[in-house]
């Protein structure tokens, strides 16, 4: 690239480039694009979403929901009245890493039904231990691998 100065001589300019912004447009851009919008679980926005089966459960899945961000776990609660598959068809496709079923069951026995992107159905686990496999998950940047047919479980 040249320019022709006051003088009439053939010049080489000299370009700044500054893309502050772009920057970090174009990394987040890469890491959807890297990851196909299925973020691991350390660099998810929301980690874990927490489906009661009804409204009656709403209150355990709330104590749930305080727990995990006292460990400082990204979690929501889905109080809406719609159906258990529902929730997790929507989780699903929302591409949410785990998502934690909670009904008279888990309330009873303080535990929460596991479902993950990754395995499915992981069964129940005490809400203790799902929160050491989560942290220990984050904490060492671990990518689970999804397994086949995962939907079909």
């Amino acid at each position: 690239m040249y320019y022709i100065d006051q003088n009439g001589d053939k010049v080489r300019p000299y370009i700044i480039h500054r893309t502050s912004m772009g920057c970090y447009e174009r990394t987040l851009a890469w890491l959807i694009e890297k990851y196909e919008g299925k973020f691991p679980t350390w660099l998810c926005p929301e980690q874990v979403r927490v489906l009661p089966i009804s409204e009656k459960y709403a209150d355990y899945a709330k104590q749930v929901e305080a727990t995990l961000k006292e460990n400082g776990i990204l979690a929501t609660v889905d109080n809406r009245s719609e159906k258990i598959g529902f929730k997790i068809r929507e989780a699903r496709l929302n591409k949410l890493p785990y998502m934690l079923v909670v009904g008279q069951k888990e309330e009873e026995d303080k535990v929460v039904s596991v479902r993950s992107r990754f395995a499915g159905d992981e069964g129940q686990k005490s809400l203790d231990a799902f929160i050491d496999q989560i942290c220990k998950e984050i904490r060492t940047k671990e990518i689970r691998k999804e397994v086949e047919n995962v939907n079909e479980k």
